[in-house]
């Protein structure tokens, strides 16, 4: 079967570790290169990760034995997901796109880039028009694509069927589980019987990223959409799963059952056959005390953002609480899940896959 070939970069850290758990055995791509700091490079990926692995599965029998590379242009691939730190992804992003490389990015640092796709492919997936801006402007081979923020992206994916009901105002708390401060992350003393109302840039971007998000692609450029939002971010002694709640201004004033059947029968991806797309997108609990991270935060192989106490709000009209899993579909899950899109629509060709 073809398989296209890809690498990770950052494999090392929180999410690149995420990487290579949901990339083994995947049916359309095969990880060729892991790729990290120099002081990794030249060891395996298994005396790397020696007492560093953090997911409660086996590190792949098949990426154990990779050398690390540094990461460079060179590896033996077309396609990257870049689980890289935000200090060093920038000019590394951009280095291997302009040597002929597909870059999916969990990295904040293009997201907001006017020629740069910020995706979600149940909400946006017209906003990779913009790779051809990109590739005009910058004279690239390759390109760069970006999946949002953690908390930004399961709150995207909840608004986007009531954009249909006139969305024009949000406010929104979120409570931050720690793996979302990668590792070592938060001090344990710091956030044991605490929590911690700030996280730095996050509010900032989960109220521009959302804007972009939902605006209109046209005429080679992404308008960002008109609504009022405000952001309170917070750090949470969870490990997994970000929980966040919303209020929302609906203009056509729809009914509680029209809110919650918009919600339930969201499903664009639908028959298009990617392999990490969730059957349900969005998961309606009815119970009263749902969603919680523990019980939920791993429905749909965690790519499902799952909603509850959906209820009415005497300050805006409505307001519910929604989860979503941080590592999987709120950051390395994305960039797959992007990846996936892009091969469907054409942009990774067969000329970039590798008999397996």
């Amino acid at each position: 079967m073809n398989r296209v070939k890809v690498g990770i970069l950052g494999a090392t850290g929180m999410v690149g570790q995420r990487f290579v758990q949901l990339l083994a055995n995947h049916p359309w791509f095969q990880v060729t290169e892991v790729a990290a700091s120099e002081r990794s490079a030249g060891k395996t990926y298994g005396e790397v990760m020696e007492g560093r692995w953090k997911l409660t599965t086996e590190i792949p029998h098949e990426v154990r034995s990779f050398v690390v590379k540094e990461c460079l242009p060179g590896l033996d691939c077309r396609l990257v997901f870049s689980a890289l730190d935000a200090d060093i992804a920038g000019p590394i992003e951009k280095a291997f796109a302009a040597a002929g490389y597909v870059v999916s990015s969990n990295s904040r640092n293009h997201r907001m880039e006017p020629d740069v796709p910020l995706l979600i492919p149940e909400v946006n997936p017209e906003h990779l028009g913009l790779i051809a801006v990109q590739k005009k402007n910058r004279g690239w081979e390759g390109m760069i694509v970006t999946n949002p923020n953690c908390s930004t992206i399961h709150l995207v994916m909840v608004l986007k069927p009531l954009m249909q009901f006139g969305l024009s105002q949000l406010f929104v708390t979120t409570m931050q589980a720690l793996s979302g401060a990668g590792y070592p992350g938060v001090a344990s003393l710091d956030i044991l019987d605490n929590v911690i109302p700030y996280i730095g840039g996050e509010e900032e971007k989960v109220q521009t990223e959302t804007l972009k998000l939902l605006g209109a692609f046209a005429r080679g450029k992404v308008t960002p959409a008109p609504i009022v939002l405000s952001a309170h971010c917070n750090r949470v002694s969870v490990s997994d799963g970000h929980t966040e709640c919303v209020s929302v201004k609906l203009d056509a004033k729809p009914s509680l059952a029209n809110v919650t059947r918009a919600m339930q029968d969201f499903n664009p991806l639908n028959g298009m056959g990617l392999p990490s797309s969730p059957a349900h997108p969005i998961i309606v609990r009815q119970e009263a005390n749902r969603p919680q991270p523990r019980m939920d935060r791993d429905l749909e192989k965690g790519m499902a953002s799952v909603v509850g106490r959906i209820r009415e709000c005497p300050l805006l009209g409505y307001k519910f609480v929604l989860l979503g899993h941080n590592t999987i579909r709120g950051a390395a899950g994305a960039a797959i899940l992007n990846a996936e899109l892009m091969v469907k629509n054409g942009y990774i060709d067969r000329y970039d896959r590798t008999e397996i």
